[in-house]
């Protein structure tokens, strides 16, 4: 008996997706057109007792297993070459207790199906800003997001999980404490998140929105706005971005979200206009599930994409020099660079409560050189490297796990700090034989290099 037919005698039959079969290649086809990955069986699972068959399967015939949600890692994680993937799209359940100020919500749900059942209720959720994303990764791995100034990262408002671990078990946080500190943070590398149970908040409305520079007053206004929001209130979290714009230039964004009294929010964001001449600005209040539709336009499935980040302490002369040169050099119309701002509630948190690696106020940016199959992909992945270079002489150590690739290991050996001994410790414990490599891990010296 092979790992397929052992499927089909746990599974119904048309779980199973195999090469070749109607269904396979849509399932495949993640955000990042340049994965190439071919698993050699796709399980939808619609249960918890689904996805413990297939990690027995898996362990039992010794075939990589991967986790699919979003499809959203860049680096193509969620899809084990040769192997089994565990496609948790069909568990994307979310419930909500109003009064309690919760949700309980699949391992597959996507932000937007999060959102979607909270604004009803006028909550809101510490996500990030693309709907399509899947909750889970996101969570695990940190989650920046546009109210995280006052609600924290979005893995500070995970309050439980249930867990499916390498041996098939099924664990619940609740009676697990060193797991449920494991996972925030260290993502989906100790087992398969099947349930989460997460904080919401009383946030009807925001104030958000674009506020577009021309790119000849860029570093003015980046100056300005670095000095700014040193000292901006919980309530406002800001970061801007770098796209090509209407006239096929460079422009410099300004995305606020002010989650506090709008009142005094206007007053915010009109000294954020006035950083410098705006082409256009279109800020204004919306529910939160305004914010997941303003970024809907940038993201493109099927492009090629790679990611490089760096965090930075400021935004200062040096970071904004490093922007200036980046974008002169940008290799494609399609390369995007954009920021989260980290600071407020999420600064608050003792770095030991959780295994998140960076609790001082900072900025991550992002580097995506994105680009059509047929144009020069080299070139894109060498601007990203370059401009990477460029920020580390002045970067804080390491950087965002959720966005750095498996071969970033001196990033990754640094990016938990003083929580990476923990860290190892808890995934020896719990996934000794690395099953699961949802994102990269600190490593010791004497040890091998975890593979994915």
């Amino acid at each position: 008996m092979n790992a397929t037919e052992a499927l089909t005698e746990r599974l119904r039959v048309e779980q199973l997706l195999l090469p070749g079969m109607a269904g396979y290649e849509e399932v495949v086809a993640i955000w990042n057109g340049a994965v190439e990955n071919r698993p050699a069986v796709v399980v939808h699972c619609e249960s918890t007792a689904d996805v413990q068959a297939v990690v027995h399967i898996a362990g039992e015939f010794g075939l990589p297993l991967s986790v699919r949600g979003g499809g959203h890692d860049w680096a193509g994680r969620s899809l084990a070459h040769d192997g089994v993937v565990i496609d948790l799209t069909g568990m994307r359940q979310v419930s909500v207790d109003a009064e309690a100020r919760a949700a309980t919500v699949g391992g597959g749900a996507l932000i937007s199906d999060l959102i979607a059942a909270t604004q009803p209720h006028e909550l809101s959720a510490a996500t990030g800003t693309y709907g399509g994303v899947g909750l889970a990764g996101l969570t695990l791995g940190g989650g920046y997001g546009p109210i995280n100034g006052v609600a924290g990262l979005a893995l500070d408002n995970l309050l439980g999980a249930e867990v499916v671990l390498a041996d098939g078990r099924v664990v619940d946080t609740d009676d697990d404490p060193e797991l449920f500190w494991a996972l925030r943070g260290g993502g989906g590398n100790f087992g398969v998140v099947t349930e989460l149970r997460v904080r919401l908040h009383p946030i009807p409305t925001v104030l958000a929105g674009f506020i577009m520079f021309s790119w000849t007053e860029a570093a003015a206004v980046l100056r300005a706005f670095g000095n700014q929001i040193t000292d901006a209130p919980d309530e406002l979290t800001a970061q801007f971005s770098v796209v090509t714009g209407p006239a096929d230039e460079p422009v410099l964004m300004i995305a606020p979200t002010w989650s506090g009294d709008p009142a005094a929010g206007e007053k915010v964001i009109a000294q954020l206009e006035q950083l410098g001449t705006p082409l256009m600005s279109q800020v204004g209040p919306m529910p939160y599930q305004g914010i997941l539709d303003l970024y809907e336009p940038f993201i493109e499935n099927g492009l090629h994409v790679v990611i490089q980040t760096r965090s930075l302490a400021a935004i200062d002369d040096d970071a904004v020099e490093a922007v200036v040169r980046a974008v002169e050099s940008m290799p494609g119309k399609k390369c995007l660079i954009s920021t989260h701002h980290c600071h407020g509630a999420s600064t608050r948190v003792p770095l030991e409560a959780t295994a998140f690696g960076l609790r001082q106020p900072h900025f991550v940016v992002e580097i995506v050189p994105m680009w059509d199959p047929d144009q020069d992909g080299p070139a894109h992945q060498r601007w990203a490297r370059e401009f990477s270079d460029a920020l580390a002489p002045f970067a804080l150590p390491g950087g965002y796990p959720n966005l750095l690739g498996p071969d970033e290991r001196e990033q990754l050996d640094e990016a938990y700090g003083a929580n990476a001994t923990r860290l190892r410790a808890a995934k020896a414990k719990y996934d000794p034989a690395n099953v699961f490599t949802a994102i990269g891990l600190p490593e010791a010296e004497e040890e091998p290099h975890l593979r994915g």
